[in-house]
């Protein structure tokens, strides 16, 4: 598995979502999710919609997966872009 994948099962998942995926090792990945989807929702709920996008790559192909995940609003006052 390779980032760019990850990212592309993301987006596709998650339409409009801006993603960044980053991991050297093959298994391990940390993902930057930001998505008007988010809004209105806690963490978990993020996270498992990220996680759904990704069916069966979880806890396969993806050993571990570092997700931070933000809304729009969230990722502007934070200066993310």
């Amino acid at each position: 598995m390779d980032t760019r994948t990850i990212q592309n099962l993301i987006e596709q998942g998650l339409p409009a979502a801006q993603v960044r995926v980053a991991g050297d090792d093959g298994v391990h990945f940390e993902a930057l999710v930001v998505s008007a989807a988010f809004a209105g929702k806690l963490p978990l709920a993020r996270h498992r919609m990220v996680y759904a996008t990704l069916g069966d790559h979880m806890g396969g192909e993806i050993h571990a997966l570092s997700l931070r995940t933000l809304t729009p609003e969230e990722a502007a006052k934070q200066g993310i872009r």
